[in-house]
């Protein structure tokens, strides 16, 4: 997601941009939620508007990445340290952070400026901060963190704009680097923005949002699999076919135009996505086929994380509340 397009994209909804209809089993399923039948909605946290990603550390606790659209005066981190607990920010000074993951006993960030390791917490305070990679593009996004079956960690990195011609190597890009932030690799290349990232054993998934200078034609954003090496041709190919997508790997699911994909979790035989302008979080089936819509009722659904008692965790940009979803098998 490129965040200073948020604005652009809300008023191209109000202006009719129309998305998918709900899912014809959707029912109310608590806190103001409608969802598939057989879940149930309750709220997990609240005070933490602007929430951008979701990480649990080794205790079971969640971290939450505060992230504004344009203006990054109160981006910071939180912690709730259990459901129903009052968020306490840990990190301040930060400037844009998308992506969290924790590593053992470190905690890393992906943010505007490049990627934090934090360690050393003591009570709400970490001692160590450390800088391990700048950039690497400089006017693009560092957007989600995930830590890959191999022991690196991999990011998506935005293009520099809607729909550049040319751009750095790690730009438009997936990227993978060395827990010290060496070694920077790209894993596939011309995507435009990935944003949500999670494995499943050794698939990785990634939401990806596509131009937005299309009018009619422009496409759904994507959900993906992702594998080293592709090559998915931003901005020369959309979707729409022909010898400027010949070789092109196909998405897994298409999701709504203009619907800032977001977070991504594998959830059950599904994996979901957040689609920020909707406020709605999709479902796909992980051998791929049509999106449906799983929750809604949000203002604008965004990060995603399974909590390791299997519910799952979607967090509210914009009311700043952590619902937590389960159903019959969590």
């Amino acid at each position: 997601m490129t965040w200073s397009l948020l604005v652009t994209l809300l008023a191209l909804l109000v202006s009719g941009c129309a998305s998918s209809s709900p899912s014809s089993s959707a029912v109310a399923i608590g806190a103001g939620l409608t969802g598939a039948e057989g879940t149930t909605a309750t709220v997990y946290a609240r005070g933490v508007p602007q929430m951008s990603a979701f990480a649990f550390d080794a205790r079971g606790r969640l971290w939450i990445a505060r992230s504004g659209s344009s203006s990054h005066g109160s981006d910071g981190i939180y912690i709730v340290a259990r459901a129903g607990a009052k968020p306490v920010r840990v990190v301040s000074s930060i400037r844009g952070p998308l992506g969290l993951v924790w590593v053992r006993r470190s905690l890393y960030v992906s943010t505007l400026d490049g990627v934090e390791r934090f360690g050393g917490l003591s009570g709400f305070t970490f001692r160590r901060r450390t800088t391990i990679l700048r950039g690497p593009v400089a006017g693009a996004e560092n957007n989600n963190l995930v830590l890959a079956p191999n022991g690196r960690l991999v990011m998506g990195v935005s293009a520099t704009c809607d729909h550049c011609t040319t751009s750095p190597p790690s730009s438009g890009a997936i990227v993978s680097f060395r827990l010290d932030g060496t070694d920077l690799r790209v894993v596939a290349t011309g995507i435009r923005a990935a944003y949500g990232l999670a494995y499943d054993g050794g698939t990785l998934y990634a939401s990806m949002n596509q131009r937005d200078d299309l009018g009619a034609n422009t496409p759904g954003d994507w959900l993906a699999v992702v594998h080293d090496g592709e090559d998915w041709r931003f901005p020369a190919c959309y979707g729409q076919g022909g010898a400027a997508c010949d070789g092109v790997p196909s998405p897994l699911g298409v999701l709504d135009p203009h619907a800032a994909a977001g977070g991504v979790a594998v959830y059950g035989s599904d994996v979901l996505v957040a689609e920020w302008v909707f406020g709605k979080v999709m479902r796909i089936p992980a051998g791929g086929g049509a999106a449906t819509t799983f929750l809604s009722g949000f203002s604008n659904a965004l990060p995603l994380a399974v909590a390791p008692d299997g519910s799952l965790l979607v967090g509210d940009w914009g009311t700043g509340v952590v619902y937590r979803i389960t159903d019959a098998t969590s």
